[in-house]
């Protein structure tokens, strides 16, 4: 297998569809490699945009307009970042012989939590919370009523708690139905109703697929344990490795193995589970990319989610990975609305031993936005949460105010 230079003849190159945080990390990962990079977003100036060498800015749920990016690109690997792609552009992109990471399919599936969940809970048999799809309020109410208020919603396509609304009484089932369909990410028609559980842990088992000579081989990192606020449903803090039970952790690679297996394909998948207050180990979602949960693995692997998904992108093989260092990671959130944000207390941050910093580059905020990362590594996992804590509370994002 041979690797050119960026930007002359013989060079590889890939084309990322989504450009945020997450898509930055490969970005970097594929330039150390000496891969071309393409960047496409439905804003301009993403995050990834910072350091590509070509950056498109287009609607990615315009099938026309993402063939025509790719058929002009050609890319030897297409990596999609984000849940609002459209799906039937990426299958007919793979029929015409383009590569897919993992797959159109598993990308398809992942981004319709009606789809997935069917596939985990009917084709696979794995446990999930008890849930019901419903088109409209009335669909809301039944379902509700049948699995007892309170309910959780999400929208079909959804990511990162967009659109998730709690339903607590027949009151507010108007209401929280248009509410998930509103921030819904892209066009969504269905909702899926849940059981309302009380969570204890949450678990990412980051599970990959590498070719191996001439076969796909599936192994699993040591999951990562994270937790978030009460009411708050995206990620905001992480710790590997996760202080769970063996049996448990066990379990949770057993079934993340089993999703990816069924899902295919060459790349990382992001495995989410919970394990809630009643000891119910569930399957909850899973990503077909590196995971926001997995930031942690820049310090606590010795190959981090991104190498492992740009490496398996690109037919390499991977080594198992091993666990370094206890660490944890934090989200530095905006708390209000605007653009060019400045950031202040980096230094009190940074004189905090074992934190590191990253600034994602977004370019405007809006309340609740993640506009950024620590990173903390210490003797226990104990120390580095704290330390990831306490470096995220001295960092303050201030953005400019629109008059």
């Amino acid at each position: 297998m041979e690797f050119g230079t960026p930007l002359m003849e013989g060079a590889r190159k890939v084309l990322l569809l989504g450009s945020g945080e997450l898509g930055k990390e490969m970005a970097i990962e594929a330039q150390r490699l000496g891969v071309e990079v393409v960047a496409v977003d439905r804003y301009d100036m993403a995050p990834a945009m910072h350091i590509a060498h070509r950056r498109y800015v287009v609607n990615m749920m315009d099938g026309d307009a993402v063939r025509a990016v790719v058929r002009r690109e050609a890319p030897d690997a297409i990596i999609a970042e984000i849940e609002a792609i459209n799906t039937d552009a990426l299958m007919k992109l793979e029929e015409e012989g383009f590569r897919v990471v993992p797959n159109a399919r598993a990308v398809k599936v992942c981004m319709n939590r009606v789809e997935l969940r069917i596939l985990a809970a009917e084709k696979l048999g794995l446990p999930t919370t008890r849930y019901h799809i419903a088109e409209s309020p009335s669909d809301v109410e039944s379902a509700c009523r049948d699995l007892g208020y309170p309910c959780l919603v999400k929208p079909e396509m959804s990511s990162s708690g967009h659109g998730h609304v709690v339903i607590r009484n027949r009151d507010e089932v108007e209401k929280g139905f248009k509410q998930a369909i509103q921030h819904a990410r892209g066009v969504s028609k269905q909702l899926l109703v849940e059981e309302f559980v009380e969570i204890d842990r949450e678990f990412t088992v980051l599970t990959y697929r590498h070719r191996v000579w001439d076969k796909a081989e599936i192994r699993t990192l040591i999951p990562i344990e994270h937790q978030r606020p009460r009411g708050v449903f995206h990620y905001v803090e992480s710790w590997h490795p996760p202080t769970a039970e063996e049996t448990v952790l066990r379990t949770a690679r057993e079934i993340a193995t089993k999703v990816t297996d069924e899902l295919g394909g060459l790349g990382i998948y992001g495995v989410e589970l919970i394990l809630t207050r009643d000891g119910r180990l569930l399957f909850s979602e899973v990503a077909p990319r590196p995971h926001d949960t997995g930031l942690v693995t820049l310090v606590s692997t010795d190959i981090n989610e991104f190498q492992i998904h740009v490496r398996a992108a690109l037919g390499l093989q991977i080594p198992e990975v091993k666990l370094v260092t206890p660490a944890a990671s934090h989200v530095i959130i905006a708390d209000n609305e605007g653009y060019a944000p400045r950031f202040i207390g980096i230094e009190e941050a940074l004189a905090i031993p074992g934190v590191q910093v990253r600034l994602f580059g977004k370019p405007s905020t809006y309340r609740g936005r993640r506009m950024g990362v620590v990173l903390a590594v210490g003797n226990t996992v104990e120390e580095a949460r704290e330390r990831a804590r306490l470096a995220a509370s001295r960092i303050k994002v201030i953005p400019k105010i629109p008059e």
